[in-house]
């Protein structure tokens, strides 16, 4: 959980988990049969109602991590005691969600954060929209990821990939112009036919890939959710709620017809808002009928050269005229009509082609072709974003009061303290001098972490030798900051939680320049026992990691010692009167 967001950190001694559940009910809710007489034994309950058998750990234990790794979760996220916290899923509506959209659930956690004054959150984007990965869909559109969109940032890339190498991608991923793909006669007509076709339905010039892509979001937030053959749409409405409708596919023309009767009667350039054509024909026709009918015509042809546009007034209302021309000359009445199944699979087919760097076209200009790939693997390469609340100061009135943020130095000899670098903690004292202040700090960092449960602060850092007893206002007067040093007197028992990242050391030094975890596929040298990404060493991501894997830098270290000759961790064997040198075990 804590590998890539806070790894640096040491352990909190509490995490807070907020999770609202798909299926909508309490977190309490979970429950399981009894090992006894199999009745439902709720989690909140010590023993089965039936049989009076006692819940055990284990039980607890399990709802824990069934709830913990549940991935239907609608929001999962969880903040640490030190106010940095990870959102860890978001699951929208095409996530399983049947109310809340993902913006609504961003929106609800993105308030939680502030309500609580949480310092920071990361979040690792692996969301998708339309089966699409949507890191590299929006970043192109909108020239940042969905989550900033709530001011998450760039915070670190896969391949030791920089904030700068980001920006430069999606700017020339995104303004790639669109006549390259039109000017080569060899694409696929398929391809040209797409671009020209949304290219004539917008108001303004598309001119690159964001154009193309925004042009296409745009339309599929406006499209209609039904389909556009009435025998499915009708199929579909028959049954609601156990009631059969009784309308007919001949009763949907009649009522069309009657609907294009008194468009045909307005005079002029008139429009006909959707509330005064529905009571024009009303007369006793279902409402359901209407509203499908209504929902359908726009865009539609109903004479040669003559179709009904549609449009919506200042009010959000649809208004509809007759206009001369085919429906595809005008954008609002077509952008309407087109389904949302056909603008996805325009979608998809887009993004394949132009955008995603395994299923691009090969016909474009190598040198296109190849900065397309580079910046688009960039983009789906940077997966780790951060948002800082930067949380309000305490606003405080009384001037006994003092506000610090409170960071340590450990004395401490033991290699357990030598890299722990907690971040700052908010002291509040009231009246206070250098011992309340000594003492408050250690309780501050003795509640939060685990490993400094013994911390006990014995000076101000830039202040030694200034009495107890003297006013931490008269003595600091208006700084913000204050370092305090001490030590944690003995070995604490809680060693293995000195790091989120755990104490296990090792060496990451990759080819792209990678120096530490950046939660992609590695492997370590069997010789030298350095990590590299999978990747970088030339083994693909779709293959599996090899039960052997010798570094490059070992292989040439090891073909140089055996050109020198013997040393002494050869062996030298004597076979047939010749001598084979084997080299040293490299496993």
């Amino acid at each position: 959980m804590d590998t890539l967001g806070w790894s640096g950190h040491p352990v909190c001694g509490k995490r807070y988990h907020f999770i609202i559940k798909a299926d909508g009910n309490s977190i309490g809710g979970y429950h399981k049969p009894c090992m006894c007489c199999g009745d439902v034994v709720h989690i909140y309950e010590s023993k089965c109602k039936s049989c009076n058998l006692d819940a055990s750990t284990d039980d607890v234990e399990d709802w824990v991590y069934n709830q913990l790794e549940n991935t239907t979760h609608l929001l999962h996220g969880v903040v640490h005691s030190n106010g940095f916290g990870h959102l860890l899923r978001v699951n929208g509506r095409e996530g399983g969600s049947r109310m809340l959209s993902g913006c609504h659930i961003m929106d609800f956690w993105d308030r939680l954060c502030k309500v609580l004054g949480v310092r920071m959150v990361s979040v690792m984007d692996v969301s998708k929209k339309y089966g699409l990965e949507y890191r590299l869909l929006h970043a192109i559109i909108k020239g940042h990821p969905w989550y900033g969109d709530w001011g998450y940032d760039f915070a670190t890339g896969s391949f030791a990939l920089t904030l700068d190498a980001y920006n430069l991608a999606v700017e020339k991923l995104s303004t790639l112009p669109l006549s390259t793909f039109l000017a080569q006669r060899r694409f696929p007509s398929c391809i040209r036919d797409i671009i020209l076709r949304y290219q004539s339905l917008s108001e303004r010039e598309l001119l690159n890939i964001r154009d193309l892509f925004g042009f296409l979001i745009k339309l599929l937030h406006d499209a209609p959710k039904c389909s556009s053959r009435v025998d499915d749409a009708m199929s579909k409405k028959r049954r609601a709620s156990g009631v059969l409708y009784s309308w007919t596919k001949s009763d949907v023309e009649c009522v069309e017809e009657a609907m294009v009767k008194v468009l045909r009667a307005v005079t002029g350039s008139n429009w006909v808002n959707q509330r005064n054509l529905r009571k024009a024909i009303y007369k006793g026709q279902p409402s359901d009928l209407l509203d499908y009918c209504l929902n359908e015509l726009g865009g539609k042809m109903v004479a040669d050269g003559i179709f009904v546009s549609s449009r919506r007034n200042a009010d959000g209302d649809f208004e509809y005229r007759l206009e001369a021309g085919s429906s595809a000359s005008n954008c609002s009445s077509t952008s309407r009509s087109l389904s949302e199944e056909n603008l996805v699979l325009d979608m998809r087919f887009l993004y394949e082609s132009m955008l995603h760097p395994q299923t691009m076209m090969k016909d474009l200009p190598q040198e296109t072709r190849d900065l397309a790939i580079s910046c688009a693997e960039k983009l789906l390469d940077c997966k780790q974003f951060v948002k800082d609340y930067k949380p309000e100061r305490m606003s405080i009135n009384d001037p006994s009061v003092t506000c610090l943020l409170c960071r340590v130095e450990f004395t401490d000899e033991s290699e357990e303290y030598a890299s722990l670098d907690p971040p700052p903690e908010l002291i509040v004292l009231s009246n206070a001098t250098v011992s309340d202040l000594k003492l408050a700090a250690s309780k501050a960092f003795q509640d939060v972490y685990l490993t400094l449960k013994r911390f006990q602060a014995e000076e101000l850092v830039d202040y030694g030798g200034v009495d107890e007893s003297t006013q931490v206002k008269k003595l600091l007067g208006s700084a913000e900051y204050v370092r305090v040093r001490g030590r944690c007197n003995a070995k604490s028992g809680w060693s293995k939680f000195s790091m989120e990242r755990g104490i296990e050391r090792w060496t990451v030094e990759c080819s792209c320049g990678a120096k530490d975890d950046d939660g992609e596929r590695m492997l370590a040298c069997d010789v030298c026992g350095v990590w590299r990404h999978t990747r970088c060493s030339g083994i693909p991501d779709s293959d599996s990691v090899p039960a052997n894997f010798v570094c490059q830098g070992c292989k040439s270290s090891v073909s140089v010692t055996k050109n020198a000759g013997p040393c002494k961790d050869e062996v030298v064997a004597k076979v047939a009167g010749e001598s084979l040198t084997a080299p040293p075990d490299v496993r």
